[in-house]
């Protein structure tokens, strides 16, 4: 069976990290992603660690399934190609500073004028329009502006980012979402559309209650750790050996927890009646689950309160969740052979299909591997 988007073409412009992951998940999906790359340099993470046998794990990630071809964009032979290539696209995603593709004549509106299928996405720090649309800003400027970094962290630490860039990584999804409904929209219509995602505002989108918070009450939120600001016990515990998280947003997992724990006094204690007493009396009721999780490991505490039914985890590092059963079921490591690095392991795609699941069909393309085929094209015409 076909693959969702096998017959889409997609002109990748985008280099590092937003773009590219946007556009390696439209190939995992069936979709032809041309990579075009400045000559000999190439995307920047070609040369960002880890590395093995030489080649960028950063950019194999990210730019598996794709070809690559060289072009400098302001050659006229090159710029003679690159619009024959364009004429047959269905998709093109860049994400450079706003303002550069229209200095270089590839700005949607004029591209639309040879290709009014054309579904063009731009992916930038602040958008294409607005007060701060030619500030640079990479994902630690999103994560602070965006307020997530005001609200991580512990109160009496200062304000952190998230430890993976999400700035760059919800940018990428949105993108892929606005590329899909665009692409729907085309096959009703046959009309393409422009597509404008800033890092800045998915970063907003997703702060979720802490804007009803201060919206609905005038509340500012604050660092609260690993705890929820309203439900408890919703935070990091400590055992005899090692930390969990104990996640119960509801009463009746307040009560399964107060049974497998031998507390069921708690559950008369005014203090610990609702949910928003307990978050309002947390640092009491953490002393209760502290002193009997000293009588056990993480894993025996686990082991005991998932079996309760309630809501819990040891906090697994990098390498345990990467070797762990639900990874490697869920096919979330893919093992890629690549000419040069050889056997590789890469994250897999969170998004299962039953009629038609993803499949990688190819490693990260070498820089240029692609370059044939727009001398071929020109042959062809």
């Amino acid at each position: 069976m076909k693959q969702p988007l096998e017959g889409i073409k997609v002109l990748d412009f985008s280099r590092v990290l937003a773009g590219p992951y946007c556009t390696m998940l439209l190939a995992d999906m069936g979709a032809e992603v041309i990579k075009i790359e400045r000559p000999e340099s190439g995307d920047d993470t070609r040369h960002f660690g880890p590395f093995q046998n030489g080649e960028s794990g950063y950019f194999m990630f990210l730019n598996r399934g794709k070809k690559s071809i060289e072009m400098n964009l302001k050659d006229p032979s090159d710029r003679e190609s690159l619009m024959r290539l364009i004429k047959e696209a269905d998709v093109i995603v860049e994400n450079f500073r706003p303002g550069v593709m229209k200095s270089l004549g590839l700005d949607y509106e004029s591209l639309k004028e040879v290709n009014k299928g054309l579904v063009y996405c731009s992916i930038s720090g602040f958008g294409q329009y607005g007060p701060l649309t030619k500030r640079p800003a990479y994902d630690l400027v999103a994560q602070a502006m965006g307020g997530i970094a005001s609200i991580t962290g512990h109160p009496d630490n200062p304000p952190t980012r998230s430890g993976a860039s999400i700035g760059d990584m919800s940018a990428a999804l949105y993108a892929a979402y606005g590329v899909m409904v665009a692409l729907f929209h085309r096959e009703r219509t046959g009309i393409g559309q422009a597509i404008d995602v800033a890092m800045v505002d998915t970063i907003f989108s997703l702060l979720e209650h802490n804007v009803m918070r201060y919206t609905s009450e005038g509340v500012v939120p604050e660092r609260i750790g690993s705890r929820h600001p309203i439900s408890a016990p919703f935070d990091v515990y400590e055992s005899k050996e090692g930390s969990i998280v104990i996640a119960t947003a509801n009463d009746p997992l307040f009560v399964k927890l107060c049974k497998v724990m031998n507390t069921e006094h708690l559950l008369d204690d005014e203090r610990f009646e609702t949910d928003i007493l307990r978050g309002e009396n947390e640092a009491e009721l953490k002393v209760f689950i502290e002193e009997w999780l000293s009588n056990y490991t993480a894993d025996e505490a686990v082991e005991l309160i998932s079996e309760a039914g309630v809501p819990c985890s040891t906090i697994l590092n990098i390498a345990e969740i990467s070797e762990s059963d639900h990874i490697k079921e869920r096919e979330m490591l893919l093992e890629v052979e690549h000419p040069v690095a050889g056997k590789t392991r890469i994250p897999g795609n969170p998004v299962k299909l039953s009629a038609t699941p993803v499949k990688v069909t190819s490693p990260s393309p070498a820089l240029g591997e692609h370059n044939d085929m727009i001398k071929n094209l020109m042959k062809s015409e």
